[in-house]
């Protein structure tokens, strides 16, 4: 049976998705805030362009926007029809989805959070992680259409737990960064060359996908390229923070990471990939990393 899938948000992640969707054979529709993108996107790779009024009553529906409150926004303004699926792969936050999983039972929708992770490379190359929360019998439906842009897609609990993973998850990969840059300000101190020292620890036990995807080809090269912008990881560890607050855990070191990763303010890391938080590690210690 031939069936319609939508893609709403054409970002740095959902514009790769969305292009291996008709792969599927299936009708795929594409709507971002502004058109051009998404018409350009219908000529690349062969999906239609559609106001967001159609673009709703597709059969699958996948959104990839930058906060929760986009996507519920989006929603109430424009619902989507009963018996649809709704795949949420903003970075959102477990409550909302919790939330819009009640609302749109209501109506008739099945509503799944999946977040994805593997950054931009992932998603051009269809291998992306996805972390997926809410009901199991949705989950089968979605996961032959979800599999087009994912090496791994995992369902880990009900509504809100893909979105708790990918906080925590996000979380840790900002932990492991900062650890990082912290261990090689010490060397740099000492005179070491931070090449060097970055080879050994890739082949020890301190290695990370920090040490090995983003510290050299970011950092020491002083490029910075933006693939993840710096205030939307400020949001997923703020989203860890609330968890940990919710359950009234003592856990110290997810509130320091949040407070070393807020020293850039949000309007400036608005225009940062997630790697130049270290610059406030530099600029307190007065050492560049290179």
């Amino acid at each position: 049976m031939n069936q319609t899938i939508a893609f709403i948000g054409l970002g740095a992640m959902g514009w790769h998705m969305a292009s291996h969707l008709p792969k599927l054979g299936h009708e795929v529709w594409v709507w971002n805030r502004t058109q051009s993108k998404a018409d350009h996107h219908s000529i690349s790779f062969q999906t239609q362009s559609m106001d967001i009024e159609k673009a709703v009553q597709a059969d699958f529906i996948f959104s990839c926007l930058p906060t929760s409150a986009d996507v519920e926004q989006l929603i109430a303004e424009h619902p989507p029809k009963s018996g649809s699926i709704w795949i949420d792969c903003t970075s959102g936050v477990p409550k909302s989805a919790q939330q819009l999983n009640q609302a749109l039972k209501k109506i008739g929708v099945e509503y799944l959070d999946a977040p994805v992770s593997g950054q931009t490379i992932g998603a051009e190359k269809g291998t992306l992680t996805v972390m997926i929360g809410g009901d199991v019998a949705a989950f089968d439906k979605a996961k032959p259409i979800i599999a087009a842009f994912a090496g791994l897609i995992e369902y880990v609990g009900e509504s809100g737990s893909g979105f708790a993973v990918k906080a925590i998850n996000n979380t840790l990969m900002a932990t492991h960064l900062w650890a990082l840059a912290e261990g090689l300000t010490v060397l740099k101190s000492k005179g070491v060359d931070l090449s060097a020292a970055l080879n050994c620890i890739n082949h020890s036990s301190g290695k990370s996908s920090m040490s090995e995807n983003i510290m050299a080809q970011r950092v020491l090269s002083r490029s910075f390229d933006k693939t993840f912008a710096l205030d939307l990881l400020q949001k997923d560890i703020g989203i860890a923070v609330d968890l940990i607050q919710q359950e009234s855990l003592q856990l110290p070191s997810i509130h320091l990471i949040q407070q070393q990763f807020t020293l850039i303010e949000k309007e400036s890391a608005s225009q940062l990939d997630f790697s130049a938080a270290v610059q406030g590690l530099e600029k307190i210690n007065q050492i560049e990393l290179r």
